[in-house]
């Protein structure tokens, strides 16, 4: 890699932390609770008038892009202050506009050096499945144990298009955010049934790429493989 790459993908790691830093410091000039717990950042939105929505939106970006920051109690907060649908709009807006920087990012960064490794790979390959990125992607938005800033770098380095992985993206995310945006605080996953369904993901996830290299001529692959479409 030349040196003018390098400076390239330093520069927009550089620009990528300021920006999120300058969100963070600016949200908590004004006000926004340490806490992030559904009641306390529901009242503090319903003191921000007009700005209000914009804020959701900057701590939605702020919760996928950096990544240990939960995105659920922020999607119960919109609920609480905005209304089911509104509430919902919002926080998703707000989630796929967050998760298309970090797809972008690990793009830049490290799409080229997976696809020199794994060349191969019927994920990672340049011709990689659509349809499989497509349904991953879907399917592990789907279960809140799996963080939503992982899969958006790790959809990243595979060869899922820009369009699949934001449409992935809206329809993984919109259910379990119109529960939390219409119940609110109220909402309780159950434990169990949540990692073994991440659990039974996993499995699917990690064996079937090594079933389509095995067996590239299976209706299975037949199905799932696009070739070089996008």
């Amino acid at each position: 890699m030349n040196h003018s790459k390098w400076v390239f993908r330093l520069s927009i790691l550089v620009i990528v932390a300021l920006v999120m830093a300058v969100i963070w410091l600016v949200l908590r000039q004004l006000g926004m609770p340490v806490s992030l717990a559904p009641s306390a950042l529901s009242d503090w939105l319903g003191h921000q008038g007009v700005s209000g929505p914009l804020l959701l939106m900057l701590m939605m970006i702020l919760a996928v892009v950096v990544g240990p920051i939960p995105t659920l109690p922020i999607s119960a907060a919109a609920g609480l202050v905005y209304g089911m649908f509104t509430g919902t709009a919002i926080a998703v807006t707000g989630a796929l506009a967050g998760s298309i920087i970090a797809f972008y990012l690990a793009r830049i960064l490290g799409r080229e050096v997976v696809r020199r490794k794994l060349g191969d790979h019927p994920v990672f390959s340049a011709n990689g499945s659509q349809r499989f990125l497509f349904i991953a992607v879907t399917l592990t938005r789907l279960v809140p144990l799996f963080s939503f800033a992982l899969i958006s770098y790790a959809a990243g380095v595979t060869a899922i298009s820009l369009w699949r992985y934001a449409l992935a993206t809206t329809i993984g995310m919109l259910p379990m955010t119109f529960v939390f945006a219409g119940l609110g605080h109220s909402f309780e996953l159950s434990p169990v049934l949540t990692v073994v369904a991440a659990a039974i993901i996993l499995i699917v996830m990690s064996t079937l790429p090594l079933y389509l290299s095995r067996r590239p001529h299976s209706r299975l692959s037949r199905f799932l493989h696009l070739g070089t479409e996008t």
